[in-house]
Parts: C-alpha cells; sequence; structure tokens
C-alpha cells in the first residue's frame, strides 16, 4: 500500500490489536476500539488495565488492523504510546464506529473508561493482496 491507502485503511472501522510489551513473556496483545487520524492511534480504556501498567513502564507499543475478507490486508504500526485523562464525549466517539450513534451514548454512561491511549505511529508495514498478482 501506498502512505495514503495505508493510512485510508488504518481510519477505517476494523477491530485493532494493541500489542505492549512485558518483561519475560510474550506481549499482551488485546482487541480495541479505536479511532486514527493525523499519524495518531486513539484508544479509550481504564487506567486500571494491565496494558495501561504495562505502558507506564514501556511505552512503545504496536496496533494491527486487518481485512478478512478476500483478498486479504492488514496494517501495522508502532509507536510511542502517551497517556492523558479522557477528553468528553471521546468514548461515544469512538464506540459510535462500531455500535452507531444511537447506541454509543448509552454505552459510555456505563463505560469505565477514564484514559485515552495514544500511539503515535513511527514505522508502518502494510499489504494489500488485492494488488499482489497470484
Amino acid at each position: 500500500m501506498n502512505p495514503s491507502e495505508r493510512e485510508e485503511f488504518l481510519a477505517g472501522v476494523h477491530i485493532g490489536v494493541l500489542a505492549v510489551g512485558r518483561e519475560g513473556k510474550a506481549p499482551l496483545a488485546v482487541p480495541v476500539w479505536y479511532r486514527y487520524a493525523d499519524g495518531v492511534v486513539e484508544i479509550a480504556t481504564a487506567a486500571s488495565t494491565r496494558k495501561v501498567a504495562l505502558l507506564r513502564d514501556n511505552p512503545e507499543a504496536s496496533f494491527c488492523v486487518q481485512r478478512e475478507d478476500n483478498p486479504p490486508a492488514y496494517v501495522t504500526v508502532e509507536g510511542e504510546v502517551t497517556l492523558e485523562p479522557l477528553p468528553d464525549g471521546a468514548v461515544a466517539d469512538i464506540a459510535g464506529r462500531y455500535i452507531g450513534p444511537e447506541n454509543a451514548a448509552a454505552f459510555a454512561e456505563t463505560s469505565p473508561d477514564d484514559t485515552l491511549l495514544r500511539l503515535h505511529v513511527r514505522r508502518w508495514r502494510s499489504t494489500d493482496y488485492a494488488k499482489m498478482s497470484m
């Protein structure tokens, strides 16, 4: 994929997998809802989660999204993560991408999320098998 194609793909609605390093163990990989714009992947989460604790010790992470239909495609990004207070409306905005705006407000009211995880993209990897001759 060229740079604009991979950014468009990452900005689409996919379940993402966030991978965070753990000392002496395999990385922690968790599926998440997210949004992407301007070189930053944003994920709403709770400060009490294991991924947040790990990121406080080592703020490097990778993130992957994929299209499972034929032809498959994927984008993987790596970068440094910052943790910030969750802005008003962020949970509903992110959730609305997946469950629609009519359900997102109710979801946000019950969500324990209080932290915005921001992965600042530094490295990209991508493949779109539709562009390959097979």
